[in-house]
């Protein structure tokens, strides 16, 4: 007689809830992305230059603050309020784009929906490796990433389609945009529950971003590339 095979192992439905968080996100936010220089441009009159800052600002502003999301998510012990406050950020600032009569308020929310981005990342993805199964990080990260995708593919068509058939209406467009995103804030905080981290043993050393002399000068270079030029000059490790 032969044994019956065991089950695979299944992600557990925190990680797949996290996977259609992005998804539903990414939906949101590219919903709106796709239209809005033509929008600025259209509509608003904005120049093509100002475009182009406006987009430079915000991404340039998403990449320093998930220079800084992870070592706060560490630091504090906590992935989910971070992660929640930075997709609520993104969420908040869909109604914005809606209501924008000027560059300067297309400039705003794109700050603030881009601060939400940085600041989500970094906690959302130690969630993701906190939740996951022994052996199945790789596959968890697979999912959300996936997923993610599949919100960046959709949210650009569905923007396309609702342009043909409400005669190229962007404000409705954008109002409808936040249906999405606050329905990805509310998947995230009633179907994610946080795990309790184990703590780290007594003498164990961590990092403390106070401290630049404990990061190694390969370290200083990355933190130099992204923006944290406090750490740069930084002596060696002690």
């Amino acid at each position: 007689m032969t044994q019956a095979a065991s089950p695979a192992p299944r992600l557990p439905a925190a990680i797949w809830a996290l996977g259609f968080v992005s998804l539903l996100m990414d939906i949101s936010s590219e919903m709106i992305h796709s239209l809005l220089p033509v929008f600025m441009v259209t509509v608003l009159g904005t120049s093509m230059w100002a475009v182009g800052l406006i987009e430079g600002a915000a991404e340039a502003t998403a990449l320093i603050v998930k220079v800084f999301s992870g070592v706060l998510s560490d630091y504090w012990g906590k992935r989910k309020p971070l992660a929640v406050l930075g997709y609520g950020l993104g969420a908040a600032s869909k109604p914005l784009f809606a209501l924008a009569t000027t560059s300067g308020m297309v400039l705003a929310a794109r700050l603030i929906d881009r601060v939400g981005k940085g600041m989500r990342g970094a906690p959302r993805d130690a969630l993701v490796a906190d939740l996951a199964p022994p052996g199945m990080r790789g596959a968890a990260f697979g999912l959300r990433q996936s997923l993610d995708t599949v919100g960046a593919f959709v949210g650009p068509l569905l923007a396309m389609g609702l342009m043909l058939l409400w005669a190229n209406d962007f404000r409705a467009i954008f109002w409808v945009a936040m249906v999405p995103g606050f329905l990805a804030v509310a998947l995230l905080l009633f179907g994610v529950q946080e795990p309790e981290r184990a703590q780290a043993p007594q003498g164990t050393p961590r990092v403390n971003p106070d401290q630049p002399s404990q990061f190694a000068p390969s370290e200083r270079a990355l933190l130099a590339c992204g923006g944290d030029w406090r750490r740069v000059h930084a002596g060696p490790l002690q």
